[in-house]
């Protein structure tokens, strides 16, 4: 089993900053990719940004040039810095890692983080 934990949501104004983490642990061989996605009420689930396992990048055209993903692949963490935070920005912002199991099959594996609510006042 792999364990997925989010955290640095929050409450800020609008054209503020905030910075989120995750942190996957567990049973795990090697993460490739790591990406976050964001949920608003009613709307579905659309990627903000993601990274592989080589760093390269991919964001939204909605936060490009104010979101930077970032990972610390030797704590199979993920960050993402976000800046300039506009009302639309209001979902709650789920991390997903995928990658391969440690154990006998090499078995691949993607998981979901419960969430962390994100809130930009206007």
């Amino acid at each position: 089993q792999v364990q997925v934990t989010e955290s640095g949501g929050g409450l800020v104004e609008a054209g503020g900053s905030l910075r989120l983490s995750c942190a996957a642990s567990g049973n795990i061989m090697r993460i490739s990719n790591m990406a976050w996605y964001k949920q608003a009420p009613g709307e579905e689930r659309d990627l903000v940004a993601e990274i592989s396992g080589g760093g390269s990048t991919n964001y939204a055209d909605t936060v490009k040039g104010r979101v930077t993903i970032a990972r610390d692949s030797a704590k199979n963490t993920v960050y993402l810095e976000m800046n300039t935070l506009e009302p639309q920005d209001k979902a709650v912002y789920h991390c997903k890692p995928d990658g391969i199991y440690r154990d006998a099959d090499y078995r691949p594996f993607e998981y979901w983080g419960q969430g962390t609510q994100v809130t930009v006042s206007s």
